[in-house]
C-alpha cells in the first residue's frame, strides 16, 4: 500500500483549516455565568433589558466583550446601550460600538467596553438595553372598527450570546393577559400578562429558538414615518422651530368602510383620538396647522419644566390611515445659544418628545445659522448621517445662510439628548442687516428726489395737460355737489324737529345758517363751470343742466318748508299737509335722481 507524499498532507490539512470557521476575534475564555433578560411587549415597541454576569476565565486580563443582537429583530434596532453599577451604586455607562467578527458577518455584533480591565478569575455584572421598533406584527392584519388589536413577536426562547452561558432566564412582559398563544420551551410557565422561559443551563453560544408570541396589543401602534425638523437661529435673541410631520397608524388595517355612527357607539380600541407632545418649557408662539390651515382642537398646558400640548388630527386614526401636519413655535436664544467672543455653541435637543413611545422612521434636522457662520463644526451623542451642506436666503441676505444637515433612522424617546453645534460669527456682521435698510431708504428717498425735479417730457402736451385740469375741476364739481346733496339731508332733519319742537327761533337760525352754506356751494359751483368753458365744453353744459335741475329742487324743498310752518302754525290741516307732502317728496326724489344720474356721466 502507497503512502500518502508529504506535500499531499500538507495540502489536505491547509484544505481543512480554510473551512473550518476560526472565531479568533472572540475570546473564548468569557463565559455568561447568568444572564436575564426581560422583553417588554406593552407597548408599540419592544424594550429588552439583559443583565449578565461575565467571567473571565483565561489568564489575561480583558477590557472588552462582544454582545450580538439577536436576528430575528437585529433589522428593527433603534438602539443599544450598556451600563453598570460601580461601587457606590451609581450607573456608569460604558463605550459602544458596532463591529464586525469576520466568522460571523452576517450578525449584528457590538463591542462594549469595561470601564476597568476584567481581572483573570474576576467577574462584572453589565446590563444591556435594546430597543426595537416595528419588530410586532399586526396579527390579523386587518380588522373591524370594533375589532381589538392583536399582534404577533417573533423571537428567541434564549438570549442570543457570542458565548456560552451557564444559566438563563427570560421574562416577557404583555400588555394584557389575552394570551392568543406562545410556543413553549421547557420550562415555560405564564401568569396574568407575564410569560416566564427556563432557566436554561448551559447554553451554547449563538443558540437560536423560534419563540412565537400571538396576544392582544391595543396600545397605539402610530409611527412617525417622516419628519423635518428645522430650527432657525438668530443672534437678535430668538430661535424659531418648526417641525414637519407624517404620521401613520401601523397597527391592523381597518377592514371596511369607516362608520361614524358606530364610531359613536362603540369604542374602537384600535382608533388613535389624540396624543400629547412635549415642548420646551420657554417654548412660546406655538402653533399647529395642517395643508388645510390651522387646527383649532389643540389644548396647551404651561407647566414649570415643560409645555405640554395635546393634539386632535381633524380625524381619528386608524390602521393605514395617515395625517400630515407641522408644529412651530419660539424659544428665547439665551437658553440654548452660549457664546464667547466670536466663538458660539447651540445646545439643543435633537427630537423632543412626539408621543408616548414614538418612533420615527426617517428623520432629518436642519439647522439654519446666521450669515457669515463659518467653523462649522456639529456633535451628537449618537450616531447619525450628516448630509451635504446646504444655503438658504431670506429676507436681505447677501451670500446665503449655511444650513447643518442631518439625517437619522429610528427615532425614539431615548434619542432626546443634546446636540451641540459650534461655529464661529463676527459680531460686526449683526450691523449688515440694519445697514442695508438704512441703505435701501436712502436709495430710494434719492431716486424720488431726483425724479421729481426732473422733466422727462421731449414736449408739453397741451391738451393732455387740459385734460389733467379738467379731471381736477370736474373732481371738485363732484365733491360740491355731494356736500349739497348732504344740506339736503340737514334741512330735513331742521324741518323735522321744527315740527315735534315748534321752535321758531331755532328753526329760524338753522335755516339761515343752511341758506348761506347752500348759497356759498352754488357760487363755487358757478365758478368751476366758468373755469371749465375754458377746457371742456361738454362738461360745462352738464353743469349747466345740473344747476336748473338743482333750482327745482330747491324750490320744492322751500315749498316743503312753507307748508310745516302753516301745519305747525295751523293754518294748514294736517291730512292736507300729508298730501301735499308727499307729492313734494316724489318730484323731490325725481329730479335728485336726474341730478345723480347726469353727475355719473361727468
Amino acid at each position: 500500500m502507497n503512502r500518502p507524499s508529504l506535500g499531499f498532507v500538507l495540502l489536505t490539512a491547509c484544505y481543512i483549516f480554510t473551512l473550518t470557521p476560526v472565531d479568533a476575534d472572540i475570546n473564548h475564555d468569557l463565559v455568561l455565568s447568568k444572564a436575564s433578560r426581560k422583553i417588554d411587549l406593552s407597548s408599540q415597541l419592544v424594550k429588552v433589558s439583559t443583565s449578565i454576569t461575565l467571567d473571565n476565565g483565561g489568564n489575561q486580563p480583558v477590557d472588552s466583550f462582544h454582545f450580538a443582537v439577536d436576528p430575528s429583530v437585529a433589522d428593527n434596532l433603534a438602539l443599544l446601550s450598556a451600563s453598570f453599577k460601580d461601587g457606590d451604586d451609581e450607573t456608569v455607562h460604558l463605550s459602544v460600538k458596532e463591529t464586525v467578527i469576520p466568522s460571523h458577518r452576517d450578525l449584528k455584533i457590538f463591542l462594549v467596553n469595561l470601564a476597568t480591565p476584567l481581572q483573570s478569575g474576576g467577574s462584572v455584572d453589565v446590563s444591556v438595553e435594546e430597543v426595537f421598533a416595528h419588530a410586532m406584527k399586526p396579527f390579523p392584519a386587518k380588522v373591524a372598527q370594533s375589532d381589538k388589536h392583536q399582534v404577533l413577536f417573533t423571537g428567541n426562547h434564549y438570549t442570543f450570546a457570542v458565548y456560552k452561558s451557564k444559566q438563563q432566564s427570560t421574562t416577557i412582559t404583555l400588555s394584557s393577559s389575552n394570551i392568543e398563544s406562545y410556543t413553549k420551551l421547557k420550562p415555560s410557565s405564564q401568569s396574568d400578562n407575564t410569560i416566564t422561559l427556563g432557566p436554561y443551563s448551559d447554553v451554547d453560544a449563538f443558540k437560536q429558538s423560534t419563540l412565537k408570541v400571538h396576544f392582544e396589543n391595543n396600545s397605539p401602534f402610530m409611527a412617525v414615518v417622516d419628519m423635518l425638523r428645522i430650527i432657525e437661529v438668530s443672534h437678535w435673541g430668538n430661535i424659531a422651530v418648526e417641525e414637519t410631520y407624517h404620521i401613520k397608524h401601523v397597527g391592523a388595517e381597518l377592514k371596511g368602510s369607516f362608520s361614524r355612527y358606530d364610531y359613536q357607539r362603540t369604542p374602537a380600541p384600535t382608533s388613535i383620538k389624540s396624543f400629547k407632545t412635549i415642548l420646551p418649557a420657554a417654548a412660546a408662539d406655538v402653533y399647529y396647522r395642517d395643508e388645510i390651515g390651522n387646527i383649532s382642537t389643540s389644548h396647551m398646558l404651561n407647566q414649570e419644566e415643560s409645555v405640554e400640548l395635546e393634539l386632535r388630527p381633524r380625524f381619528p386614526l386608524f390602521g393605514g390611515w395617515q395625517t400630515r401636519y407641522l408644529i412651530g413655535y419660539n424659544v428665547p436664544s439665551y437658553e440654548y445659544l452660549h457664546s464667547s467672543g466670536n466663538n458660539y455653541v447651540l445646545k439643543m435637543r435633537f427630537v423632543d418628545h412626539i408621543f408616548d413611545d414614538f418612533v420615527i422612521d426617517q428623520m432629518t434636522l436642519k439647522v439654519i445659522l446666521p450669515e457669515g457662520s463659518k467653523d462649522i463644526k456639529l456633535k451628537t451623542p449618537f450616531p447619525i448621517n450628516e448630509g451635504k451642506r446646504e444655503l438658504q436666503f431670506t429676507y436681505l441676505d447677501t451670500v446665503g445662510r449655511p444650513v447643518v444637515v442631518a439625517h437619522k433612522t429610528n427615532v425614539i424617546e431615548q434619542h432626546i439628548q443634546d446636540f451641540a453645534l459650534q461655529y464661529t460669527f463676527n459680531k460686526v456682521m449683526l450691523l449688515q442687516e440694519p445697514l442695508l435698510i438704512v441703505g435701501a431708504f436712502y436709495l430710494l428717498f434719492l431716486l424720488v428726489i431726483i425724479y421729481v425735479r426732473m422733466d422727462f417730457s421731449i414736449s408739453k402736451d397741451e391738451a393732455s395737460e387740459s385734460k389733467m385740469r379738467a379731471a381736477g375741476l370736474v373732481e371738485e364739481v363732484l365733491r360740491l355737489l355731494d356736500r349739497r346733496c348732504g344740506l339736503y339731508n340737514v334741512y330735513m332733519d331742521a324741518v323735522g324737529k321744527y315740527k315735534s319742537s315748534k321752535d321758531v327761533a331755532a328753526f329760524t337760525n338753522a335755516r339761515k345758517k343752511l341758506d348761506t352754506d347752500y348759497r356759498a356751494i352754488g357760487n363755487q359751483v358757478t365758478q368751476l363751470q366758468k373755469q371749465l368753458a375754458h377746457e371742456q365744453s361738454d362738461a360745462v353744459e352738464k353743469i349747466g343742466e345740473l344747476q336748473r335741475k338743482e333750482h327745482e329742487r330747491k324750490q320744492l324743498l322751500d315749498q316743503a318748508i312753507v307748508m310745516a310752518e302753516k301745519v305747525v302754525n295751523g293754518r294748514l290741516n294736517k291730512q292736507t299737509y300729508v298730501d301735499n307732502e308727499n307729492s313734494n317728496k316724489q318730484k323731490r326724489e325725481r329730479l335728485s335722481g336726474e341730478i345723480e344720474a347726469i353727475a355719473a356721466t361727468l
